[in-house]
């Protein structure tokens, strides 16, 4: 989200590099070698196979009283941002998605025994409450991707980015999801801390039309693969009379919030695209299994070029000319028993680099940017 570009600066891409069937399942993605140097930053993402629904759901927050809904397996378990380096969240947290021809479907399912909002004003920073949060990249390239956030109240904050934070970028906060619908269900009541309740719950209808690029909505195919990711942001409180108060450490700062995601980060920053979990759309209602596409294993090698770089560039003010000085023995080499090869440009500020196997080629930019060529 936009402000945790700041509250986490010391999070930035470079020095977090430096320090350190519907049925969802592990995206089997084998780490490229000699990876070791950025464990979590190379643990497979997950991946959810969504089936077409022939009837849409209602957007009514009621996720247990819609039918429609029973075809569609529930996601694992959220956890940490971090992942195992994290203990895993006191509160359970899951979603499940579906599309047709005009929107992809999400729902999702928070356990909070005191449920709390207080933004009401759209596009304010809902991460200062409890909220549920959406992350899709459509072309799998890491750039211009979608983010939206809902708190309890179903107040919504919608922003598109054209390329990560860690380029320098920033996020246009005045776009919006344009023919989104959102509801929200609490399970107990809200903003009540004499009780207890059992949670909430969210449905989203998202416009294919509203997260395309141009004037023509690109439509999702059978097989097509996309990247996306869900995140819970839970604040630690405490209930004094009828209202919620965060907590504070000893010296009256609130504490930091909890990041509890669908797919883990590796790191406290959800606006590396390429960590996000795999959404892959199936034309069946009981769609199968996922199968990791043999282009995203290539990407993984290019992605440790890439992380080796920006180490690299943060030592010596300038990258490396050579791929033997990033720690790459040899040009050629093989991934699942296909031969790549692997060619790299690089000046003072900018490099590129190309992985090849036959007909497969892609290219990965100093800014993250990843192509098929």
């Amino acid at each position: 989200m936009i402000n945790k570009l700041i509250k986490y600066s010391f999070c930035c891409v470079l020095s977090l590099f430096l320090f350190g069937g519907g049925s969802a399942a592990l995206a089997q993605a084998p780490a490229p070698a000699k990876a070791a140097d950025f464990k979590h930053l190379f643990t497979p993402p997950l991946a959810y196979v969504a089936g077409f629904a022939k009837v849409a759901p209602e957007i009514d927050g009621d996720v247990y009283g819609d039918k429609v809904w029973e075809r569609a397996v529930w996601t694992e378990s959220f956890s940490d941002i971090e992942g195992d380096l994290k203990p895993k969240p006191r509160h359970n947290t899951r979603a499940k998605m579906l599309w047709d021809k005009n929107y992809l479907y999400i729902a999702a399912e928070m356990e909070e025994p005191g449920v709390w909002a207080n933004i009401t004003k759209h596009d304010e920073v809902i991460f200062y409450d409890n909220d549920f949060e959406v992350f899709i990249d459509p072309d799998n390239n890491t750039h211009q991707y979608f983010e939206i956030e809902l708190n309890a109240l179903n107040t919504v904050f919608d922003l598109f980015l054209s390329k990560p934070y860690r380029n320098n970028s920033g996020a246009l906060i005045p776009w919006d999801a344009k023919g989104m619908k959102s509801a929200i269900k609490v399970l107990g009541s809200i903003n009540d801390a004499s009780d207890q309740d059992k949670g909430w719950t969210v449905e989203m209808a998202i416009p294919f039309s509203c997260i395309s690029i141009g004037n023509d909505p690109v439509i999702p195919k059978d097989g097509s693969l996309w990247r996306i990711n869900f995140s819970r942001v839970e604040w630690d409180t405490k209930g004094t009379g009828s209202k919620y108060e965060k907590l504070k450490d000893k010296n009256g700062k609130v504490l930091p919030e909890n990041n509890w995601v669908w797919s883990p980060q590796g790191v406290i920053n959800m606006h590396l695209p390429e960590r996000w979990g795999y959404l892959q759309f199936s034309s069946k209602e009981e769609p199968g299994s996922f199968v990791l596409p043999y282009t995203e294993q290539q990407k993984q090698y290019l992605w440790l070029l890439y992380y080796r770089q920006k180490e690299y560039h943060s030592r010596h003010g300038r990258y490396a000319s050579n791929i033997a000085t990033l720690g790459f023995p040899a040009a050629s080499f093989s991934i699942s028993g296909k031969l790549n090869s692997l060619k790299m440009e690089a000046g003072t500020r900018q490099f590129n680099a190309i992985i090849s196997a036959g007909k497969s080629s892609w290219s990965i930019n100093d800014e993250g940017l990843i192509q098929a060529l």
